[in-house]
């Protein structure tokens, strides 16, 4: 266990006898951030309709994924405040409070009236929103991911860890069925409508409220990491973790390499399933979408499957050989995987999302303990937050855009697949460079 590299795994037990609390604190948070974030990319043609009137669709779209996009932007700032203050008072308290901010995002999405009832303020509103969620999720993914692996017995960290990453695909799963069930009322017609169709949209973004009450219940009931109360007791908590963070050059090359080594999961988490609906549904390939639901749906059974095996074999091989397999394997079959998707035949573009899933299945299950474990707990918050929500803003939440305004001028439908080679490259340069921890305690 890491609260001290001489207290055995037993004895951590001992003290926190309940890990499936712990694991389903961390993980549930990440499965409502999520949520939201991926139902509002498959409903993005609905949302399109609803909010940004446009004689033409793919305007409309583009300003959707705009709107997708801003809230990137905020969640290096959400990491900043929620980092400091989980580094000086707890990260259990910040994940009470992302969870309640998330809470009251996605219920101010589901609640908002269109276009046509106040006109601009629809649009700007539904902006606002998406930045409160942006901010919010600059600090879930880095307080989860430290919460468990700081929980974590020696040797399960890589595993524990990527239990939150099949919550965090397990909810755009949910999203996924919950827009397939709902695809027949998110016609141009039903949405423009007087009836069940006018509203319907809404449905998606409420169900994910209940959730957040509970998640909120549950982080309130748990105490903080063993590291945390440990470095707490001898008094070694940092007052200013991200001027300690910068004042290095080994801390300022960890957060560079917290930067880049997600590069990949631009292309994986933005393109391969939140834009994938969209992709599928589009002139090109001409999927109508509930079609297009069911490609993605199998993709994200597929990597869910996966996802344990890759964190779980990154404990015994360690994080470096999983991660770099994973980036060469992208490289190599993005663009094979992408000529199955566009042949617009429903057996082929399932085999194609899948192989793509369980590739990226070695990239997700593993970032996220291999930045943990570049930066000691008295900064690890702050510096492992702010190096990820700058790369998932440049990276990852321009994704979309990019993707409709790169294929919508030049009529290239594999510019996912080279957007994935590229980014994969990338992941790769990042992780050859890394000293791989896996095999020691965490850094106190």
């Amino acid at each position: 266990m890491t609260a001290s590299s001489t207290v055995p795994a037993t004895a951590v037990q001992q003290e926190h006898p309940s890990n499936r609390r712990v694991l389903v604190a961390g993980c549930i948070g990440i499965f409502v951030e999520l949520y939201d974030n991926g139902i509002f990319a498959f409903m993005a043609a609905a949302l399109a309709i609803v909010f940004f009137p446009s004689g033409d669709p793919t305007t409309a779209l583009v300003f959707v994924f705009a709107g997708y996009a801003v809230s990137f932007f905020v969640r290096p700032l959400g990491a900043i405040f929620f980092g400091l203050m989980g580094d000086r008072f707890g990260r259990q308290r910040m994940l009470v409070a992302v969870i309640m901010l998330i809470s009251v995002a996605t219920a101010g999405l589901g609640l908002l009236p269109p276009y046509s009832a106040i006109g601009i303020a629809a649009p700007i509103l539904l902006v606002l929103f998406r930045l409160m969620q942006g901010f919010s999720v600059g600090g879930e993914a880095a307080g989860a991911m430290t919460f468990l692996a700081e929980h974590a017995p020696e040797g399960q960290r890589g595993f524990n860890t990527s239990l939150a990453q099949i919550a965090s695909f397990g909810a755009l799963l949910v999203g996924t069925l919950v827009a397939f069930m709902m695809s027949p009322w998110l016609t141009d017609e039903a949405l423009t409508g007087d009836g069940f169709g006018a509203w319907a949209w809404r449905i998606p973004f409420l169900v994910a409220v209940p959730l957040g009450v509970i998640g909120f219940v549950i982080r309130k009931s748990l105490d903080d990491t063993p590291n945390f109360k440990k470095l707490q007791q001898e008094g070694g908590l940092s007052r200013n973790p991200l001027k300690e963070a910068f004042s290095t050059p080994e801390h300022r090359r960890a957060m560079l390499l917290a930067l880049f080594i997600p590069l990949m999961n631009g292309s994986g988490y933005y393109v391969l399933f939140s834009y994938m609906p969209t992709f599928l549904k589009g002139e090109t390939i001409g999927f109508d979408m509930g079609t297009a639901l069911v490609v993605t749906a199998s993709s994200l059974v597929a990597i869910c499957i996966a996802i344990p095996i890759m964190g779980g074999l990154s404990d015994r091989i360690g994080r470096k050989r999983v991660l770099a397999g994973a980036a060469i394997a992208m490289a190599v079959l993005a663009v094979p995987s992408y000529a199955l998707i566009a042949t617009g035949q429903l057996p082929l573009a399932i085999l194609g999302a899948c192989v793509m899933a369980v590739v990226f299945a070695g990239h997700t299950a593993v970032i996220h303990i291999m930045i943990v474990e570049l930066f000691p707990t008295r900064i690890r918050y702050s510096a492992y937050g702010l190096g990820y929500n700058i790369s998932s803003a440049l990276f990852g939440g321009t994704a979309p855009l990019l993707m409709t305004w790169l294929i919508g001028s030049t009529g290239n439908v594999y510019m996912p697949a080279f957007y994935a080679v590229l980014t994969s490259l990338g992941t790769l340069a990042a992780v050859l460079t890394v000293k791989d921890r896996a095999h020691q305690p965490l850094r106190d």
